[in-house]
Order: C-alpha cells, then sequence, then structure tokens
C-alpha cells in the first residue's frame, strides 16, 4: 500500500498485550509496521500473581494497583516499540462463586457495547488501521472483560467504516481485516513432545488429558506469522508486567529455544477480510502489501 502499513490489537487489560501476539507485534515493529495497542481497562481488580513483587503500601492501599499497571503498560510500551492508549474503563474482575455473583456495579462489563464501542471507534478513524486483532467469542478464556473487549471490537470494526453510525466520531475509515488471536492443543502438544525430545518434563501433559480434539476448532487457525526471533522481546514486555507475571513461573518454564524449534509462531484466525487473500497466511498483511 502506498502508506505506512498500520496495526491495531484490542486488548483488555495491561498485559494482555504481551502475553497474546507479542512477538508477531515485535517483528512488525522491526519492519517498520505503526503498531497500535488499545487497552480497555486498566486492570484495577486484578490479583497480585506475582509473589515475588512487593511494593510498600500496596497490600494496605488496593487502589494503587492502577497506578502500578499503568506503569508496567508505560515499560512494555516502550520494549514493544508501540503507541498506546486508554479506553478508560473500570476492570470487572473475576467473578467466583456459584452462583457467580453479579459483576460490580460501573465495570466495562456491563457497559452497553453501542456506548462501551464509541471510543474504540473514535481510535479506529484516528490511527486508520488496516489490520485489527481481538479475541474470539468467548474472549480466549471467559473473563467477562475479555468478551466485552471482543463484542465492541467486532462492533467497531463493523461501524468505523460506516458514514452514517456515529458521525460525532471523526471520518470514516474502513480496517480492511480482521483477526482473532488462537492458541491451538497441535501447538501444546507439539511443545510437550519437544520438551521429552531434550530430556525436559512436558509442562501440557495434564492439560492435554483434558482438552477434548474439536476438528472444527483447529480449522479456525488460518495464520501462522513466524516470530520466533522475538519470543525474547515478548518474554522481556511480560515481564515488565511484575505485578502479573511470576518471573520464575509457567510463563517462562519452555526454553526459547525449544519454543522456537516447537512451534516458531503465533497464530490467528481470520474472521473477515475486504482485501483478496489465500489461506493458510503467514502474514497478517497477505494481500495488503
Amino acid at each position: 500500500m502506498a502508506d505506512k502499513l498500520r496495526l491495531m490489537h484490542v486488548h483488555a487489560h495491561p498485559d494482555d498485550e504481551s502475553s497474546k501476539g507479542a512477538a508477531s507485534t515485535a517483528k512488525y515493529v522491526a519492519e517498520g509496521v505503526d503498531v497500535h495497542v488499545v487497552t480497555c481497562t486498566g486492570g484495577e481488580r486484578g490479583s497480585i500473581l506475582n509473589p515475588s513483587f512487593e511494593h510498600p503500601g500496596i497490600l494496605e492501599n488496593p487502589e494503587l494497583i492502577g497506578e502500578i499497571r499503568r506503569e508496567e503498560m508505560d515499560r512494555a510500551r516502550e520494549i514493544l516499540g508501540i503507541k498506546q492508549d486508554w479506553l478508560g474503563f473500570v476492570d470487572s474482575g473475576w467473578p467466583e462463586g456459584d452462583p457467580l455473583p453479579p459483576l460490580p456495579e460501573g465495570c466495562f462489563g456491563l457497559v452497553p457495547v453501542e456506548e462501551a464501542a464509541k471510543p474504540l471507534i473514535a481510535l479506529m478513524r484516528s490511527f486508520r488501521p488496516h489490520v485489527v486483532t481481538t479475541y474470539d467469542e468467548n474472549g480466549g478464556y471467559p473473563h467477562p472483560d475479555h468478551i466485552m473487549c471482543h463484542k465492541i471490537s467486532v462492533h467497531a470494526f463493523e461501524k468505523a467504516g460506516d458514514a452514517d453510525a456515529y458521525p460525532e466520531l471523526g471520518e470514516p475509515w474502513q480496517p480492511q481485516k480482521l483477526y482473532y488471536h488462537r492458541w491451538s492443543r497441535a501447538r501444546f502438544e507439539a511443545i510437550d513432545a519437544a520438551m521429552e525430545r531434550h530430556g525436559l518434563e512436558p509442562p501440557y501433559k495434564d492439560r492435554l488429558k483434558d482438552w477434548t480434539f474439536d476438528p472444527e476448532d483447529a480449522k479456525r487457525l488460518t495464520t501462522r506469522v513466524p516470530c520466533s526471533d522475538y519470543f525474547g522481546v515478548a518474554d522481556d514486555a511480560l515481564r515488565a508486567h511484575a505485578t502479573q507475571i511470576d518471573p520464575d513461573g509457567h510463563w517462562f518454564a519452555i526454553p526459547q529455544q525449544i519454543r522456537a524449534e516447537a512451534w516458531p509462531t503465533e497464530d490467528y484466525e481470520l474472521v473477515t477480510s475486504h482485501v483478496e487473500t489465500s489461506l493458510p497466511e503467514d502474514d497478517l498483511f497477505a494481500g495488503l502489501r
């Protein structure tokens, strides 16, 4: 295309941009693509998941968590070389119990989709991405913020180019391709097999026992982006989210060399394309270059 290629990732919380698609993000940044991450909430209701994390007063003042997570996002943004905007919604938290409790009043998960999508449509019309990525209809996993992120992303993708929709939000712009992040059973099987070849404990053995193979789900993987050269950048960005990520935890249990050998790509599902392309793809910009 005549102008610079632009990619927009829409995520629910700070750290999602570093745990999903970060290596392909770093690859595209290195190639000169303009990458913009949209973060729907501040992650204010996130727990401290790193047992080694220490910050004076955080346990006594849990409202500090939102401020700290913004600082973490600043560091991750610099590592990845991206632009980033906050939509400003409040984290819904992870509901627990049987039955599940209602979501907290005023949280992201309770905002009507047509209203919650407005700031995202405005950003799409100003940044003018050629490609948008987000989560599938299950949110990747069923966190209420991930599911709402999916809903507003799809709505914004459909409405950003419609001159009759939200005319107050700027000149229409139609992104050309919409993708969902995918995590396939085949990837986990390949990593376990590679770990065993190297004499190491396969980390996903128990998970795979409970994972029923679904051929229809497997078909949803359409696009594998080679990006193993950037696994280290993705790991550094993930470690920047120190409240959420244990540097000695499962995220880093598989050596980068084995990950690259077993599954050197990050994977996506092409949902909508307004340009001609052929499947399978190895590039989110297939049909646009």
